[in-house]
């Protein structure tokens, strides 16, 4: 099937981490070949251009970060707009600002000072407090109580995880992040954007001295591709990788609807929340303000959870102790193979934001070059 050629790397999935690594390795003369099963670049942060709106086909990607290196390099390849994330939730027929702030808080109890809201906040985290959580539910009203839960969080978690709060272990909320100042900006970090024309541009810029090879599914011709490098990096689910022999790690997955609109402004907004379980999808993006656009039509996608499975896309590791225990077997079992890397979050079993996969697979191409 293939010549007798050889590389330095073969990396499986053209995402982030792959991408990334890729260039770094190919910048310092290493010969790498990348595969990919899609037939498309760029992972989850692939971008179709739908009449002139870049869509982001597996769920809205905002880059932030404070680290002023891992800025600079993505911005050396593309450059990056100013969006600023500021998503708002709705609920009941009304909106709400996110994340939870001053204008939040105003929304909810029509307060209008910092004090005003933090008594409201002792005040109805009382009950709870003392008491340790055993689940999601506890923790959460142990953290900001009532309104808050019942209307934001209670919904959205049980239709991300699929199962009733109750049943979610308490950690998965470590904390909750509360503002009390009038801030809509979701996140904190120093620099946040959108790439100019979307992420396409920064995959192809990272790739564009590579050997690509999509549509090519790594698991079709195990036994040749394993010949071909003397390295693999491996950016898929780890389990899989070692044929499941320790059991399978579970994940969520997403459904995505695109719909193309003929008005110029839908919602408003690049992003809201839907909190009620009412509401199959958890959110809807218009992705047209991910960049401003001032286009005459819009094009908008409904998010939908769902179970995991073979015909699906694992999105979310189960951070579960069942899970972690079982993955961290796995690693113990990757640790035995010196000529392979995993990476990204698939590899690692872990929700990394981009920033970090980006200085993960940063870091190992470092470690590489100090072994040559």
């Amino acid at each position: 099937m293939f010549s007798a050629q050889k590389y330095d790397y073969l990396i499986v999935g053209a995402g982030l981490f792959g991408s990334v690594f890729a260039h770094q390795m190919n910048q310092i003369g290493k010969k790498c070949l990348v595969i990919d099963k899609r037939s498309h670049f760029g992972g989850n942060v692939y971008c179709e251009n739908y009449e002139g709106i870049n869509v982001h086909c597996y769920g809205a990607h905002i880059f932030h970060t404070n680290d002023e290196t891992i800025w600079n390099f993505v911005n050396s390849f593309v450059k990056f707009n100013k969006f600023v994330n500021s998503p708002l939730a709705y609920f009941n027929g009304k909106m709400y600002n996110l994340p939870f702030n001053m204008n939040t808080f105003s929304q909810l109890w029509g307060v209008t000072t910092p004090k005003q809201a933090e008594e409201k906040i002792r005040h109805q985290t009382l009950p709870y407090l003392g008491k340790i959580p055993q689940n999601l539910e506890e923790q959460a009203l142990a953290l900001v109580g009532d309104d808050i839960y019942y209307s934001f969080i209670k919904g959205y978690s049980e239709k991300q995880w699929g199962k009733r709060t109750t049943e979610l272990p308490a950690f998965i909320i470590k904390r909750i992040p509360l503002r009390f100042t009038y801030d809509n900006n979701y996140f904190n970090d120093k620099y946040q954007g959108i790439p100019i024309g979307g992420y396409n541009g920064l995959t192809k810029e990272l790739l564009k001295s590579v050997e690509v090879r999509l549509n090519t599914d790594y698991f079709v011709d195990r036994a040749s591709f394993d010949t071909l490098a003397n390295k693999i990096v491996f950016t898929g689910t780890i389990d899989s990788f070692f044929e499941y022999k320790l059991g399978k790690l579970e994940y969520r997955s997403l459904r995505f609807e695109h719909e193309t609109k003929q008005i110029e402004n839908f919602q408003g907004n690049a992003v809201i929340n839907y909190t009620q379980r009412a509401i199959p999808y958890t959110r809807i993006i218009e992705h047209k303000h991910f960049e401003f656009g001032k286009q005459p039509h819009t094009v908008i996608t409904k998010e939908f959870p769902q179970p995991f499975s073979n015909h699906a896309e694992p999105y979310y590791p189960i951070n579960d102790i069942y899970n972690n225990k079982r993955y961290n077997q796995y690693k113990e079992l990757a640790s035995t193979k010196k000529n392979i890397h995993f990476g990204g979050r698939l590899g690692n079993y872990q929700y990394f934001d981009m920033h970090q996969v980006i200085a993960a697979a940063l870091k190992l191409a470092k470690s590489e070059a100090t072994q040559l």
